[in-house]
């Protein structure tokens, strides 16, 4: 069922929001030197390393200053990258991850190998279930970017702070799991967006 709700709804998804995908794809390209996608490999269900794909929004090259993001004025962010990651239309791309089967619409969000070699045992569980385009912990860390810039070693907090209390609501999803939880947390993503 989860499946088959992500193929259909991502196939649909891509077709209907064509015209905008295009219209952002045009001003990434042409606003800044550059690609119009930023991929990253990401950790996948049962370990299995894949590429996810967004909106460039950053300069080229800018993973090589970092993996984290840190504050809503990184200045490795484009003009218009502040508006598509505003707004999550970044994230569009990974429509064709869940079309592909790389990725669910609601599930773990996919981490880089470097933070999951970290793991213990436990929080391994989360890689059990597809990744998703949202979860739990995307509503609840929406401002993550500042909390990481109020501290004085960001990389270091979200190590020993974000990342442990996003894997327990992610193994919290994994525990509630069904159709009816997925729609919720697609519901609450949408509101957060717009708050």
């Amino acid at each position: 069922m989860k499946r088959v709700f992500d193929i259909v709804c991502s196939f649909f998804g891509l077709l209907l929001l064509s015209p905008l995908l295009l219209i952002v794809a045009l001003l990434v390209v042409t606003t800044s030197r550059g690609g119009v996608f930023y991929r990253q490999v990401r950790v996948g269900k049962d370990f299995r390393n894949f590429k996810i794909l967004k909106f460039r929004s950053m300069r080229p090259d800018s993973d090589k200053k970092g993996l984290l993001t840190v504050g809503s004025k990184d200045n490795r962010v484009t003009k218009v990258g502040y508006f598509i990651r505003k707004y999550k239309i970044d994230e569009l791309p990974q429509l064709i991850n869940v079309l592909v089967g790389d990725m669910s619409f609601v599930g773990p969000r996919p981490e880089v190998p470097k933070y999951v070699e970290m793991y213990n045992e436990e929080q391994r569980k989360v890689l059990s279930v597809r990744p998703g385009i949202t979860d739990y912990a995307s509503i609840e860390y929406r401002n993550e970017n500042d909390i990481l810039a109020k501290s004085d070693n960001p990389e270091q907090t979200y190590i020993d702070e974000v990342m442990p209390a996003k894997l327990k609501l992610n193994l919290r999803y994994i525990s509630e799991m069904s159709f009816k939880t997925d729609l919720k947390i697609i519901f609450g993503t949408i509101f957060k967006i717009f708050d």
